[in-house]
């Protein structure tokens, strides 16, 4: 399965050299509007980085912000960079199964070849025309719902086991799966390729993912942990929520992992300052200026820098989880074994 590590990287150079070796998802909507984005379009693009790309177009965050993108616009900046892209999709239209296939067949009028997508409520007849016509189609839509984490599986379990995969429970085509933050849903599934931004929403919450031990080996899993080690997390003072009040064996072996894979936990310590005070090089401020009380404001200093006090750091440790992960499951492809749930679509 191919992880296709969506969302924004904290740090420059650092991140940059994990971003070097891993396959990258970015949106066409958020390229064309500024911002860091576009910057890591041109870096990544434009200085023809080697580095494999998934442009998507922007349709959900087009969806939720009631947005238009230009067809043409995006078929043309498709061609413009058509030799660095490894994949590109469909302008889909969620809610609206005519105007996809449609905007399907008119990027593929132009010279295209995009990838198709099927989304959540469209009549089952779009799923069954992109298996019977195309080698590669995308499944999405679901987060424009709000659905748990059941829910959508009972969605796929249906998908999977009547129409995606055969009697056997292989795959008859190969099936990306768009916005798979879910663990559980990612590994369920014979996917050939996901896109994910678990690894950086981890990050600025302040955790990092970290595997289970099981029959001496690391296992990936939907039962992975997700470890809380933010230095100015308040779980600290919830005995068993955070590293520094885990039970002394879990602790040492989440410590064992991140040596391992070369990274520390860091320490910071803590004072307040007016508001005029001047940092020093090791020293930042604790939360945004209208926070401060009675003129003064916390400062952090990093006395060990490691995971616990810079994003950039947790981002890394998080890449290199996905990694290990992508390389840990099965080859593709490999039979679905799930039942199916019934779920009503027509």
């Amino acid at each position: 399965m191919i992880t296709w590590l969506a969302g924004v990287p904290g740090g420059p150079e650092r991140t940059a050299i994990f971003l070097d070796s891993i396959s990258r998802l970015v949106s066409y909507l958020d390229i064309t509007g500024g911002g860091r984005l576009s910057r890591l379009w041109r870096e990544r693009v434009l200085m023809k980085n080697k580095v494999d790309l998934f442009l998507d177009s922007g349709a959900f965050s087009a969806y939720t912000q009631g947005v238009t993108i230009d067809i043409d616009e995006y078929i043309a900046l498709i061609k413009k960079y058509e030799s660095r892209i490894t994949v590109y999709a469909n302008l889909d239209v969620i809610g609206d199964p005519i105007k996809t296939l449609k905007n399907q067949k008119y990027m593929e009028a132009a010279g295209l070849h995009p990838l198709p997508c099927f989304h959540y409520k469209e009549p089952i007849k779009y799923l069954k025309h992109y298996i019977d016509t195309y080698e590669y189609i995308a499944i999405g839509g679901m987060a424009a719902y709000g659905f748990s984490t059941k829910k959508r599986a009972d969605w796929l379990d249906y998908l999977f086991h009547n129409f995606v995969c055969d009697a056997t429970g292989m795959p008859k085509v190969r099936v990306h799966g768009y916005g798979m933050t879910s663990l559980k849903l990612m590994i369920r599934y014979p996917w050939y390729s996901v896109d994910s931004t678990s690894w950086v929403v981890s990050s600025r919450m302040g955790q990092v993912l970290v595997p289970r031990w099981k029959d001496n080996a690391y296992s990936y899993d939907d039962m992975s942990l997700k470890i809380q080690v933010s230095s100015r997390s308040p779980t600290m003072k919830i005995k068993g929520e955070h590293i520094s009040t885990l039970n002394p064996n879990l602790k040492a072996y989440v410590l064992s992992y991140f040596k391992e894979k070369g990274y520390r936990l860091g320490k910071s310590t803590f004072k307040t300052e007016p508001e005029a005070y001047e940092l020093k090089e090791d020293e930042r401020w604790v939360g945004p200026k209208k926070d401060a009380k009675d003129g003064k404001r916390a400062v952090e200093i990093i006395v060990e820098p490691g995971v616990s006090n810079d994003y950039r750091l947790r981002d890394e440790l998080d890449v290199i989880y996905f990694l290990d992960l992508q390389k840990s499951l099965p080859k593709w492809p490999w039979a679905f074994g799930g039942i199916s749930s019934g779920f009503g679509l027509q």
